[in-house]
């Protein structure tokens, strides 16, 4: 049978990575708590070669310190020109403790010479979720867009200031909260697990 979810752990301490989730999962009834909440929660080496192995050592780690079912994702962008870079290593592009305007910096620079029809590239977001005893299960989105040249806007995290969306003219960091939501990678991954838990609640 499955388990009856009335509490989430997000495997974050980001506090716009949970209001996300809270924004998202706001008509279903199942509180949302985070890492912030566990500040003795053991942090976890991101080594893995694939979003989904990140992905799933965060979420496996944080519900067997917890006991709570336990969702994290690994998200990050992949640019064509550069040959999926940065991928695995985008919160961290500029190195260890890099912060979002670091790793915005060095991507500008690093496409400098490209033109706006050589700078495809895409968000990807996987989600894991897990139980103290394991995986249970994954989610996935993807969304298609372009590197601005330059920063525009303040809203949002990480790249969002500078990927254009496939369609629209501006960039995530220009979209209000529930478009970027409908949208996004994130939006696409978490909205398959709001699917999933859902459908285990009324089970």
């Amino acid at each position: 049978m499955p388990v009856l979810i009335k509490t989430l752990l997000i495997a974050t301490r980001n506090p716009k990575k949970a209001e996300e989730l809270r924004r998202i999962l706001k008509d279903t009834g199942i509180v949302v708590r985070s890492l912030e909440d566990f500040p003795d929660c053991p942090e976890v080496t991101e080594d893995g070669e694939t979003f989904l192995e990140n992905a799933a050592k965060k979420a496996i780690t944080a519900a067997r310190h917890t006991g709570l079912i336990t969702m994290a994702d690994d998200s990050g962008l992949v640019v064509d020109a550069l040959g999926g870079r940065p991928g695995v290593y985008s919160a961290r592009y500029a190195g260890e403790g890099a912060d979002d305007q670091s790793n915005n910096r060095k991507l500008i620079a690093e496409l400098a010479p490209f033109n706006n029809n050589e700078r495809r590239a895409r968000f990807v977001c996987v989600i894991a979720l897990a139980s103290r005893e394991g995986l249970i299960a994954t989610f996935e989105g993807t969304v298609e867009g372009t590197i601005a040249k330059g920063p525009r806007g303040d809203k949002g995290f990480g790249y969002d200031p500078l990927f254009i969306p496939e369609g629209l003219d501006k960039t995530f960091g220009e979209l209000d909260g529930s478009v970027k939501d409908s949208i996004s990678h994130r939006g696409m991954a978490l909205n398959r697990l709001k699917g999933y838990l859902v459908d285990k609640q009324n089970y």
